[in-house]
């Protein structure tokens, strides 16, 4: 796991990773407290906080998944 991204990409998976986390807690208080009675609904806001948790571990380390994959990606 060597860095494969520049600051610039660093920064945009830090400050995505950090909206998707603060999307997915938002997102399951709504469910919490609509009440809503589907088990299988909570995958939506775990995956938001899951994959935001990963973007600002990639942003942190400054390495990317995708790039190791040896896809180029713009940022």
């Amino acid at each position: 796991m060597e860095c494969n991204i520049d600051a610039r990409g660093k920064a945009v998976r830090l400050k995505l990773g950090i909206l998707a986390v603060f999307a997915g807690i938002v997102l399951s208080s709504v469910i919490f407290f609509i009440n809503i009675d589907m088990d299988w609904i909570w995958i939506f806001p775990a995956g938001a906080i899951g994959g935001g948790l990963f973007s600002i571990f990639e942003g942190w380390t400054g390495w990317c998944v995708v790039r190791a994959m040896g896809f180029k990606t713009p940022i």
